[in-house]
């Protein structure tokens, strides 16, 4: 009784999940590439350099992030997005200390792990995706 319940909340609640990664992700892009959000680096209206290893994972946090949000492409834009956030962890975190929490990496391996999940679990009913999936049968 108690599973079929729980069962009834997976779907919405991987949609949730999905639409609002997405939807806290891509501003880490906007911030990088269009200097929204305070800037880049805490400085109001500053941009990362697109070809930088920054200005790349800037491209990629927005557009994909927005991907996410709206459920298209999302298995392997996921994929990618937890590369690159477990990429950020071991680059610019990990070299500060093992632990999450004191390295300041708690975000980036967060994120790795949702999206690692989401690659997974697909983007559910309620994205583009399930539309597209729907459409086809």
């Amino acid at each position: 009784m108690i599973t079929q319940t729980l069962r009834k909340f997976q779907t919405p609640a991987l949609n949730l999940l999905r639409i609002i990664t997405g939807f806290l992700f891509f501003p880490h892009g906007a911030q990088k590439l269009f200097g929204l959000f305070g800037g880049f680096g805490g400085q109001p209206g500053a941009t990362a350099p697109l070809l930088s290893l920054i200005g790349v994972g800037g491209v990629l946090e927005f557009f994909g992030g927005l991907l996410v949000m709206f459920g298209l492409f999302t298995r392997p834009v996921a994929f990618i997005l937890s590369g690159q956030m477990a990429a950020a962890y071991f680059m610019a975190h990990f070299p500060q200390g093992v632990w999450p929490l004191l390295n300041g990496g708690e975000l980036a391996a967060l994120y790795s792990f949702v999206f690692l999940f989401l690659a997974a679990g697909g983007g559910g009913d309620f994205s583009i995706d399930g539309l597209l999936r729907k459409g086809r049968h």
